[in-house]
């Protein structure tokens, strides 16, 4: 992981350069910020930087000897703490037990949360914490003498994920750190550090990326039209997981415009029969989905919403959508608005707790015929 691969934070990066540049590094730094941001390869791209033997101005030269063990995130001096679910075959479970599932899932995406961790590790269904166990291993770790002569960099993952035992064993490593260590700690909740960790930390807050750089990235390295990137750009909120997510879900998204049309033309005419049958083709779904189409017809109505203020920089709709929008969009307005957005989240919070979805879609779009004549 390079400066060069981390998507936009270009003032991030800048920053962070310019303080190894001018020999300011504090041995405690809090990368923090939302999901899907970056904050973890900016931390490894850093970590990276301030190991390489011939930096440049913007980046590592990825050619030494360090640099090409980082390649494989395998550099004797980086070591990596995150949290983990205990192994039945062993009573103290600590980061290294599951460092292969670790490199693997960096190796195939910097970007990604939690869920995605507890998939690659296979226990999608328990709780993941840092045990006090890691604390012993931190220790150990950086007492040992550097093998390349530089920092000893102990990235932490999460660390509010650890728990009373180890956080208290860190202060004291914070307060006392090892000569040549670095600390880089990766947060997406620092205030639920405790305070005298945060105290001995510098923090380094990073924001969402911008909606340029998720559209230059979904473009050239995902294949999406223009159009449809700036649009999922625009919904994702800096956040790049939610950007890859709305891909994924585009493969539904046709399916989704259909079915929301129908919807509205079927509860414009009144037509109960059609609109009964469509109650049964949702219920068909899986839960998942339903709960996709109810997100996306949230979208569409606040898109729609929209529309009417007659700004197209506010605008984020495909060239179809915007032309159902000329249409629909009317109908949309300051006494239905609010009344709708209620109705697709009861309708959504009754998916998630199993209530029979014939009934909550049926229920939904006899609704609909009401709320869209109020003007």
């Amino acid at each position: 992981m390079y400066f060069k691969d981390i998507i936009g934070q270009e003032e991030a990066k800048e920053r962070l350069i310019q303080n190894v540049k001018e020999g300011k590094i504090a041995h405690a730094q809090l990368f923090c910020g939302g999901e899907g941001i970056g904050k973890l390869p900016l931390a490894i791209a850093y970590a990276r930087y301030l190991s390489c033997q011939n930096p440049n101005d913007e980046d590592a030269c990825g050619k030494c000897p360090n640099c090409v063990k980082f390649d494989k995130l395998a550099h004797p001096d980086l070591h990596f703490v995150f949290p983990v679910v205990k192994k039945k075959s062993s009573k103290e479970t600590v980061s290294d037990d599951y460092l292969p599932e670790w490199r693997e899932l960096l190796k195939e995406t910097p970007y990604f949360n939690l869920p995605m961790w507890l998939q690659a590790m296979g226990t999608e269904n328990q709780q993941a914490l840092i045990y006090v166990k890691e604390s012993d291993e931190i220790i150990r770790k950086l007492s040992l003498k550097s093998s390349q002569g530089g920092y000893k960099i102990m990235i932490i993952w999460m660390p509010e994920k650890m728990n009373t035992e180890c956080s208290n064993k860190l202060l004291k490593l914070l307060e006392e750190p090892p000569a040549q260590t670095l600390f880089l700690l990766v947060s997406e909740e620092p205030d639920a550090l405790l305070t005298t960790i945060q105290s001995r930390t510098q923090r380094f807050q990073l924001h969402g990326i911008q909606e340029e750089a998720i559209v230059t990235q979904l473009v050239q390295r995902y294949g999406v039209q223009q159009e449809d990137a700036a649009h999922i750009a625009h919904l994702s909120a800096g956040n790049f997981l939610k950007a890859l997510e709305t891909i994924h879900l585009n493969e539904d998204s046709k399916q989704f415009f259909e079915l929301f049309v129908n919807l509205m033309r079927l509860a414009y005419q009144r037509k109960i029969r059609e609109m009964k049958q469509w109650s049964e083709t949702l219920a068909a779904m899986g839960r998942e989905k339903q709960k996709n189409f109810l997100n996306y017809s949230q979208q569409m109505l606040r898109e729609n919403f929209i529309y009417n203020f007659r700004d197209s920089s506010l605008v984020y709709m495909n060239a179809e959508a915007r032309n159902f929008s000329s249409r629909f969009a009317p109908f949309v307005n300051e006494k239905n608005v609010i009344g709708i957005m209620n109705e697709l989240s009861e309708a959504q919070r009754h998916i998630e707790q199993n209530v029979n979805a014939k009934m909550v879609f049926f229920d939904f779009a006899l609704k609909m015929i009401v709320l869209l004549v109020q003007k």
